[in-house]
């Protein structure tokens, strides 16, 4: 074990097993759904250059599909830490600086405009543009020395704004078919996405994760306050930046490529954090693994529920993570009367 300053000693199995997790689940994830798929056959099959509708069921459908559970999931979790992290709020969440939202707006334009139809790449470009529009929106209300509290109402305007246009666009949707696409898709999922959607997001995603990894020691040294941070050497300014465009890369990509998918990044950190002797530095890896082992488990759920039309993800994330939330909850305002 190894100690963090003044906190409780982390054990030193967390890393690996969460590693160890997110393998076991992804290699389910390639061979569940509603075709079962002989895996161990099915890999030796592709590595011999066999071509036979295993092996194109694998790399067309379920290669993508787990590969995006473990980015976007990695990306929500390790988003969430560092908000919560920088705010210093346990209930701040990636989508507090307007990103998510603004995402999302983007890629419901690339539906109504109808140009997804024509391209479709043109929903997560849309959607990577919109997190891009949040950054310049957040830098132009909040200012380039924006303190803590002028983020976070930045992010309300945003948000608010954001979900203003996206109902409008549905209410002037051309026909109501377009319109249950548009909601469907805001609801989350990993279905019917390609190596392409993989390798659009996955190289900005990962850019993201760099910059949110780099600011472990800042976000340390935030626990001791603004000012005794900025003591210590970490230029707050530099720090927010690398937040806010980390986060934006990481959970815009996301968005833009799955739908709004809610309460990883809200729930994911409230279950490690005690477990990381409460220290953000820590929490970041960790959250990102546990972030990706439960959007992979809850994508293994989706396809295993026997409901007819299969569940959007983001409905299951939110039937999961609203409670475990409350009992969360529940458990530290307990703490706090003791």
């Amino acid at each position: 074990m190894t100690e963090s300053r003044g906190n409780a000693p982390m054990p030193a199995w967390l890393l690996p097993g969460l590693g160890l997790l997110v393998i076991l689940l992804f290699f389910l994830s390639l061979g569940v759904g509603t075709m079962p798929l002989p895996l161990t056959g099915t890999l030796a099959a592709l590595f011999r250059g066999e071509s036979s509708l295993e092996t194109l069921l694998l790399l067309e459908l379920r290669l993508p599909r787990a590969l995006l559970g473990l980015l976007v999931g990695a990306s929500l979790g390790l988003a969430g830490a560092a908000m919560q992290g920088f705010l210093r709020n346990p209930l701040a969440e990636p989508g507090v600086i307007g990103v998510s939202s603004c995402a999302a707006f983007g890629a419901v334009l690339a539906f109504y405009s109808g140009i997804s139809l024509t391209f479709p790449l043109a929903l997560p470009l849309g959607g990577i543009g919109g997190a891009f529009l949040s950054v310049l929106l957040l830098h132009l209300l909040a200012g380039r020395e924006a303190s803590t509290l002028s983020i976070i109402l930045a992010g309300v305007a945003i948000n608010a704004f954001s979900a203003a246009l996206t109902s409008l666009v549905l209410n002037f949707a051309p026909n109501p078919y377009a319109a249950l696409e548009i909601i469907f898709w805001i609801m989350g999922s990993l279905a019917d996405r390609s190596m392409e959607h993989v390798q659009l997001v996955a190289p900005i995603m990962l850019l993201g994760w760099l910059l949110l990894l780099a600011s472990g020691r800042g976000l340390d040294a935030l626990t001791l306050g603004e000012d005794t941070a900025a003591s210590l050497g970490i230029d707050l300014g530099y720090l927010r930046l690398k937040l806010i465009l980390g986060t934006a890369l990481a959970v815009g990509a996301a968005v833009a490529v799955s739908g709004a998918i809610g309460f990883v990044g809200l729930v994911v950190p409230h279950l490690l954090r005690p477990l990381v002797g409460q220290q953000p530095a820590r929490l970041l890896p960790a959250s990102a693994l546990g972030g990706a082992a439960l959007l992979l488990a809850a994508d293994l759920l989706v396809r295993l529920l026997p409901t007819g039309p299969e569940l959007k993800l983001g409905v299951v994330t939110a039937l999961v993570g609203a409670p475990i939330f409350l009992l969360l909850l529940h458990r530290l305002r307990r703490e706090m009367a003791e």
